[in-house]
């Protein structure tokens, strides 16, 4: 997993927020779980069908993405181009 992505993910405040993605506004929930070796992320489009949710394990060689049924290229772009207010 790229150490970018962990930086950014990892970055993230936990709790509930809006951000926006691609023009869109999502709600974001972050849980880091633990002592930061789970998080736990669920983001789902408002006024909208989409979603995002992933599990991260920091612990694991190099970090363990677990997208929930979605790729994980979806997951990644989500993390590597929202913005937060």
């Amino acid at each position: 997993m790229s150490k970018l992505f962990a930086e950014k993910l990892k970055a993230l405040q936990n709790g509930s927020y809006d951000v926006f993605y691609r023009q869109k506004r999502y709600l974001l929930r972050k849980e880091t779980h633990l002592d930061g070796r789970l998080i736990k992320l669920y983001a789902e489009e408002l006024g909208g069908s989409d979603f995002i949710s992933l599990n991260y394990y920091t612990e694991v060689s190099g970090g363990l993405l677990k997208p929930c049924e979605m790729p994980k290229e979806k997951v990644i772009s989500f993390i590597m181009d929202i913005e937060c207010d």
